[in-house]
């Protein structure tokens, strides 16, 4: 029997036993609550006597289509209302990096091809049918997006990042928060920002080892995109890190959780556990052999919920309340916070959901054209020699060559479902904690919606006099060239050779990114690049397409191949997407997001460096050189090129003097002097001349992605705050200093032609509580050139 309704959390904390509030910090994997994919009240009742404050993973753990979670959600929120004291709904929470992680959801690029499209808009329409998808099904909270900033394309899980600048990912970061949580959480997801702080930095590029970063650049660069999201979107949850900073872990971090997250920045949300996280304190990280004192802990730091499963915050936790360790008033705090965020979703008016209305959110039309439109704005054209590119659709003959050419689910990033699901077996909760346990035999047709391959796509591309043959050429990985004489004979008889390689994502042992997948080189795995130095060698024009999550050292490409693609991880609409750019259906205007190394031995390599990063030995600001090669990046951040040229126009400031609190305007003619559409991303970066404390030789402060027909022209304005010049001072103290600032304008980091310069007035202020993350940036005018 339910106690009465009630109606605040206040009210049922009052009511509850301890256990019964430790239940509310806990998880259950759904497949816990399973027999042969039905939900299983024996099981249920074993488990579920106290309540429960989450359930992992509905649609990511199980092979369920749409309405079969829908229908396991219904019984499980029916099974807690109506068989538990207090008769408290759940929380239901899913993967999303790439799109809601679940049978027949829709699969969009990977979060760093997204974030070449430089346009928050795209990032917000996705989060928005990801939040249409999740919600349908009956669960509540995203554990995306994905804000670490990575530097370091050794690491595996760049691809989930949206790279390495703090102000794009920020940008993207609080578009993709807005898109899940929506203007209601009456149909909102809650959005889960991750990995807090430090992960996308570790040591020598391997996952989970300890990040070097003083606290200037931890505060100024890797918290950046979460304070934006907490402060500028309401984001309502954080996870946090696996790794360590300074010696301690960050999940028993009070400085960031209690003092940064709560009381610097005033978040309202709940902090939930990476999985397993709270194992590791015992583990891995080795401060103590005491679960009790791990889980009294990661309270007192400040983590309210443990994910995936409830372990340390159930018996460890309690005994750690029962001895004195910890204050029984930390767990109702946390449980106060959780219970809210139940009352703002709607769960105690509604918990349930109509199985027949998921049919309208899932593999719809209008998600795949979305999911191309994305797809055809992350390609980035690297290099067009001569302009091979697009080809003509009757094109004579084509050979599609290489081990990611035919391979449909090398499309997807390590969190879409296939992939997700590839490595996962199927084990019950006695078995190791590190592999999910999942229900359900799936095969790949089960496991993803319909996915073309590159060679399908190109092949549906052209007309139908032209020829279009296939051959593997080699495997990802693997030293076997024993197809190359094949691979050889077929470039050589054909007009054209796309040879398609790179890397495949996700969990399985043969992935080469993704998470756990990091590397110590960035050449193309295996045989690849011998592959395509023999095809090169025939004569016959070779177009190199990437499929990869991370920045690969392509320096023999750059040198010879005529053109060079770089899709990253395209989603379940990346054939089609790369055969409408070939093929000059779509004008390719991707920009990168992260910077190509020339080598492995420049990494970390990035724009936004410090002065004395380039001096050479005699301290001169001359272009530094290694020994053996140059501190240029192969491509810099914010490069990519068109089948169409643009121009800039004269730069014009608003005024030559600000100050605190105040605004100024920037705008720039932009044209297209070509023949075809196309679009520019103008990018504003600015320079600190004289801080008291050393400053990034530039820093993004704005961009604009515009699309332009030929001939013309569009005015750009950019509304630029004074406080965004603000910075850590000698005494860590957020301030804006009086001084000069350069403005550049152009079409990448490392291609500026406009300059100006604008006087900050006033004494030192401190700004904390003044900060601005964004300038303004909008289409001002549109107009025909005349020529």
């Amino acid at each position: 029997m339910n106690i009465p309704l009630m109606k605040n959390s206040k009210e049922i904390i009052s009511q509850m036993s301890l256990d019964e509030k430790l239940a509310q910090l806990g998880s259950y994997w759904v497949t816990e609550l399973l027999t042969d994919l039905s939900f299983d009240e024996q099981k249920a009742a074993a488990k579920l006597s106290l309540g429960i404050g989450q359930i992992t993973r509905l649609g990511g753990a199980t092979n369920f289509k749409a309405h079969q979670s829908a229908e396991t959600a219904n019984q499980i929120q029916k099974y807690l209302i109506e068989n538990t004291r207090l008769g408290i709904p759940a929380i239901i929470h899913e993967e999303c990096c790439s799109g809601y992680t679940a049978r027949g959801a829709t699969i969009f690029p990977q979060a760093i091809g997204v974030a070449c499209t430089w346009e928050p808009e795209l990032v917000e329409a996705m989060a928005v049918v990801i939040r249409q998808q999740i919600r349908s099904v009956g669960a509540h909270q995203g554990l995306s997006p994905l804000l670490d900033i990575t530097r370091d394309p050794r690491w595996g899980r760049v691809e989930e990042t949206y790279g390495e600048d703090p102000y794009l990912v920020s940008a993207l970061g609080a578009a993709f928060v807005e898109g899940l949580q929506g203007n209601s959480f009456s149909d909102g997801i809650i959005a889960t920002a991750k990995h807090f702080l430090g992960y996308g930095l570790p040591t020598a590029g391997k996952n989970w080892a300890p990040p070097l970063i003083p606290e200037r650049e931890l505060r100024e660069v890797f918290m950046a995109p979460f304070e934006a999201a907490v402060r500028e979107s309401g984001l309502k949850s954080i996870m946090n890190a696996y790794n360590e900073l300074d010696g301690v872990p960050c999940a028993i971090s009070k400085q960031l959780f209690r003092k940064v997250l709560r009381e610097e920045w005033g978040f309202d949300g709940f902090v939930v556990s990476d999985y397993w996280a709270l194992d590791e304190i015992i583990r891995t990280h080795k401060i103590t052999d005491q679960a009790s004192q791990a889980a009294a802990w990661a309270l007192e730091a400040g983590i309210d919920v443990e994910l995936p499963a409830w372990k340390q915050y159930k018996d460890p936790l309690k005994q750690a309340v029962e001895t004195g360790l910890v204050a029984e008033e930390l767990v109702n705090q946390s449980v106060s916070i959780i219970l809210e965020m139940k009352f703002e979703l709607g769960l105690f008016d509604d918990p349930y959901v109509n199985p027949e209305k998921t049919r309208k959110h899932f593999d719809v039309p209008k998600n795949r054209a979305l999911a191309r439109e994305i797809a055809q704005k992350s390609i980035v054209l690297l290099k067009n020699e001569e302009s091979l590119l697009p080809l003509p659709k009757d094109i004579e003959s084509i050979a599609l060559i290489g081990p990611n050419a035919h391979a449909s689910h090398h499309m997807l990033g390590d969190y879409s479902y296939f992939c997700a699901m590839e490595g996962m077996l199927n084990l019950d909760e006695d078995n190791n904690a590190y592999n999910i346990p999942t229900q359900g035999t799936l095969n790949e047709t089960d496991a993803s919606v319909l996915i073309q391959s590159v060679f399908e796509g190109i092949k549906a591309g052209v007309t139908e006099n032209t020829r279009v043959r296939y051959l593997q050429g080699c495997q990802i990985i693997g030293d076997d060239t024993s197809s190359f004489a094949a691979a050889i004979e077929l470039a050589r008889n054909s007009t054209v050779a796309i040879v398609v390689v790179g890397g495949k994502s996700g969990f399985s042992d043969n992935s080469t990114c993704g998470e756990h997948h990091d590397r110590a080189d960035l050449h193309l795995p295996g045989v690849q690049e011998n592959l395509i130095k023999a095809i090169y060698a025939t004569g016959t024009p070779v177009i190199a397409v990437l499929i990869n999550g991370r920045p690969l050292n392509v320096s023999w490409l750059d040198e010879h191949i005529p053109v060079i693609l770089e899709a990253w991880l395209p989603g379940e609409q990346g054939a089609e997407a790369l055969a409408d750019v070939i093929f000059g259906d779509v004008n390719p205007g991707g920009k990168l997001a992260i910077t190509f190394p020339r080598s492995v031995g420049q990494v970390p390599i990035y724009y936004r460096s410090k002065p004395t990063s380039n001096l050479n030995h005699h301290g001169t600001d001359v272009e530094y050189e290694y020994v053996d090669l140059s501190n240029k990046p192969l491509y810099p951040f914010g490069y990519g090129l068109s089948y169409t040229t643009f121009s800039l126009g004269a730069l014009k400031l608003s005024q030559a003097k600000t100050s605190e609190g105040e605004s100024f305007t920037l705008n720039v003619d932009v044209t297209n002097t070509g023949k075809v559409s196309g679009s520019e991303v103008v990018q504003l970066y600015t320079r600190d001349v004289s801080a008291s404390v050393t400053r990034p030789v530039k820093e993004l402060k704005g961009f604009k992605r515009v699309y332009l027909n030929p001939c013309e022209k569009k005015t750009v304005q950019f509304t630029v705050f004074a406080n965004q010049f603000g910075f850590y001072d000698q005494d860590m103290r957020y301030v804006l200093e009086p001084g000069k600032i350069e403005l550049m304008i152009g079409a990448s980091s490392d291609d500026l032609p406009l300059e100006a310069e604008i006087e900050i007035l006033g004494d030192v202020i401190e700004i904390e509580k003044q900060k601005v993350f964004f300038s303004d940036a909008d289409e001002h005018s549109s107009v025909r050139r005349i020529n």
